[in-house]
């Protein structure tokens, strides 16, 4: 008889909500607070609406770890259900969310339950998430999944474009020297995900040095096509097309899915609404 298999995630993880139902993944949303309101990302606030709010806010918005009740909560539900669990969360180095889950699953005392720190956030995680879905999909039990996910960590990629770095330094993602250097100087960073932390990986001054930049990276990398890419865009696309278009077409020769999306707002806090990014997982 088949494993009943859930994958639980978090709200950072940006995949499309058409792809959520697709693989039926559970994403629970991290808290998003604005000027002592709390929102529940994706549910109360989407990315649009928290642009709008950050305009008039008096203070920069704070996100919020997920708390070891609602995992408790949720996991006991599944559990119930007869499911085994793979949750899968955003980097520990980034948000107590993964340490959360642990708690959870310690209080609850079962082995039912698999926990993953991605070392990821964003479409990072994304992947990840997705390569675990897949797997559910084709019959996989729940402690394959978990390893299977365990290896491919090591093997996600990522470039980050963000046209401002004001709100990085804001929320606490990017140093204020570096951050500094990037805006007053009107050079841009090319940022990665690296050892569970956002680091910058180049420094460029205008629009052609970032194309050759992003091409570079693309065409470094064998891509694995059993696993969608995640794109995350906002702003960016109108303003620096020819980049867009063809870091697309190279995606597409490479028999890559693309699934495009516009930032969830735990990750929208830091972003702003001018970015361009690319995950994948190496094949």
């Amino acid at each position: 008889m088949k494993e009943k298999v859930k994958i639980i995630t978090d709200s950072t993880c940006d995949i499309p909500d058409h792809i959520i139902k697709k693989y039926d993944i559970e994403v629970m949303p991290q808290i998003i607070n604005i000027d002592e309101q709390c929102y529940l990302d994706g549910v109360e606030i989407n990315f649009s609406s928290l642009m709008e709010k950050m305009e008039n806010c008096s203070e920069f918005p704070k996100t919020g770890q997920i708390t070891p009740h609602r995992f408790t909560e949720m996991f006991d539900k599944y559990l119930k259900e007869g499911y085994k669990i793979v949750a899968i969360h955003m980097s520990s180095k980034m948000s107590g969310t993964y340490q959360s889950a642990l708690i959870a699953k310690d209080l609850i005392e079962t082995n039912d339950v698999y926990v993953i720190d991605s070392e990821a956030v964003c479409g990072a995680l994304g992947v990840l998430v997705l390569k675990a879905a897949i797997l559910k999909e084709n019959g996989c039990p729940a402690e394959e999944i978990y390893n299977e996910v365990l290896k491919a960590k090591s093997k996600v990629r990522s470039m980050t474009c963000f046209q401002s770095l004001t709100n990085l330094v804001k929320g606490g993602r990017l140093s204020k020297a570096a951050g500094a250097i990037g805006n007053l100087l009107g050079i841009k960073l090319i940022l990665t995900i690296r050892d569970g932390e956002m680091v910058v990986e180049e420094k460029i001054r205008g629009n052609k040095k970032v194309q050759r930049s992003i091409m570079e990276y693309l065409e470094k990398y064998e891509i694995d096509s059993s696993t969608p890419v995640i794109v995350i865009e906002s702003g960016f696309k109108e303003e620096n097309k020819s980049i867009y278009d063809n870091a697309e077409e190279l995606l597409i020769n490479n028999n890559a899915e693309i699934l495009e999306r516009t930032p969830g707002c735990a990750v929208g806090v830091h972003s702003g609404d001018n970015v361009f990014a690319i995950f994948f997982i190496e094949k």
